[in-house]
């Protein structure tokens, strides 16, 4: 969290807290426009193109109309991620704690491409709206009946969300040399011409995968968890 973040503030707002201004013309707008269409902004344009002054004007007022909703940049950013993240998954219809991890996993990793602005904001020490929880509450109860510690649980919630977050790049069309692009086919040739330089790249190109990197390192994650689950389930 940045120096110019206050936590309470931002709480208030997330969690509707915040009592509407008593004065002044009545609000033309509300919070939830206002982050709708920042996110339009993130996702077409990047990032980059969200400022007070943009939102403001695509809104038709002025930034300084603006501030009678949200204080800062810090909480448009906060709006836009209690916007963007959508709602939480659904596991309850899911048999078994695995398949409820991987299919938390796959929805996480949609939601992020559909936002691809999304990872590198939701990171560090930040208040998050109740949307936002209900993220990490759902995979957690993916292993509610599991012998893991309460503590062991939501470390393993994190680990599942860090990867995803890792991959997420990988995951994303001329990212990587390994990936899709316009780069890649250039990439391709570049080592098999200097396959005597890089041989395990070069090997690695020429053998399809049949698993992304990003599944590859699930399963293994996964196959941790199992391992010591089995490990505290009583012999008979």
């Amino acid at each position: 969290m940045s120096a110019n973040e206050d936590p309470k503030a931002l709480a208030e707002l997330l969690w509707g807290l915040r009592k509407p201004p008593s004065r002044g013309p009545r609000p033309a707008f509300d919070v939830a426009q206002i982050a709708e269409t920042a996110v339009q902004v993130a996702d077409a344009e990047g990032l980059e193109a969200v400022s007070m002054q943009r939102i403001a004007a695509e809104l038709g007022f002025t930034k300084m109309a603006l501030y009678r909703y949200v204080n800062d940049k810090a909480e448009l950013i906060a709006v836009m991620i209690e916007a963007a993240v959508g709602a939480a998954p659904r596991l309850s219809g899911v048999a078994g704690w695995r398949a409820k991890l991987e299919e938390y996993a796959r929805e996480l990793s949609a939601a992020w491409r559909l936002h691809p602005w999304l990872p590198s904001v939701t990171t560090g020490d930040r208040v998050m709206g109740p949307r936002e929880t209900a993220w990490p509450e759902s995979a957690l109860s993916a292993l509610a009946d599991t012998p893991l510690t309460e503590p062991e649980r939501l470390d393993a919630i994190m680990l599942v969300s860090n990867h995803i977050r890792a991959t997420h790049a990988a995951a994303t069309p001329g990212t990587q040399i390994w990936t899709d692009g316009d780069a890649a086919p250039i990439m391709r040739d570049l080592l098999l011409l200097n396959a005597d330089r890089f041989p395990l790249l070069a090997t690695t190109h020429a053998t399809p995968s049949a698993t992304t990197t990003q599944e590859f390192g699930l399963h293994a994650i996964l196959d941790g968890f199992e391992h010591a689950i089995t490990q505290r389930i009583p012999k008979q």
